[in-house]
């Protein structure tokens, strides 16, 4: 089942942006027993919430304290081609195949928060099962026909990565083989599922219905 809620990550990023607020990306702060920080979250993260699993990346951003105090949990990948969020990810599932959470992916950096988005099709195409969670919705890249579980009436934007054929069942607006970002936002259930038919990848925002948690 796809829904908002029924994710059952087994280890959470937390990126440089924005830190959550809202509950649900609070929850896998919380409940993930495997916590891997990008090297710009380090500091923030340690004040906030103690000593994670991990911190990784370039670590060209992690403060002299945090490099000394955290020496034995930094794991450095100086490579310039990918980014610190795409670093932890590959990181974890090689140590710890599974899903994942990414939260703090956004704010702060708009040329970031694109970026960090965008990877998720990569990811998705690498068969990694990673979702971005934001304090309003949760980032969702997949393929083919896929089924979502969400309350009739709730926002949610489609981004097209390529994929054709496209159309939606369960959608007030009809979708088609967008081909600009724009085209696909500002849609929703006009039911208590939806439907996206398509062949190949593209990405879903879902907003969180009022009372999620």
């Amino acid at each position: 089942m796809n829904s908002i809620t029924d994710f059952s990550p087994r280890a959470v990023i937390v990126d440089a942006g924005d830190f959550p607020s809202h509950p649900i990306p609070l929850r896998w702060l919380t409940e993930c027993r495997f916590t891997v920080c990008c090297d710009g979250a380090a500091d923030r993260y340690l004040a906030l919430y103690g000593q994670p699993w991990r911190i990784v990346g370039d670590c060209d951003s992690v403060s002299e304290k945090v490099r000394i105090s955290c020496e034995s949990i930094i794991r450095r990948f100086p490579d310039q081609e990918t980014n610190d969020q795409t670093k932890a990810v590959k990181y974890l599932q090689a140590k710890r195949p599974g899903p994942i959470a990414i939260v703090a992916a956004t704010g702060l950096r708009e040329d970031h928060t694109l970026g960090n988005i965008s990877l998720l099709a990569e990811y998705h195409r690498q068969g990694i099962e990673a979702r971005i969670y934001t304090d309003h919705g949760v980032f969702i890249a997949t393929s083919g026909d896929t089924t979502f579980h969400v309350p009739e009436g709730t926002q949610v934007s489609v981004f097209n990565f390529g994929a054709t054929g496209m159309h939606g069942e369960g959608l007030r607006y009809q979708l088609r083989d967008f081909d600009s970002w724009w085209q696909g936002t500002l849609n929703e259930t006009t039911a208590p599922e939806f439907t996206i038919r398509a062949q190949g990848t593209y990405l879903v925002f879902i907003n969180y219905p009022p009372g999620c948690r």
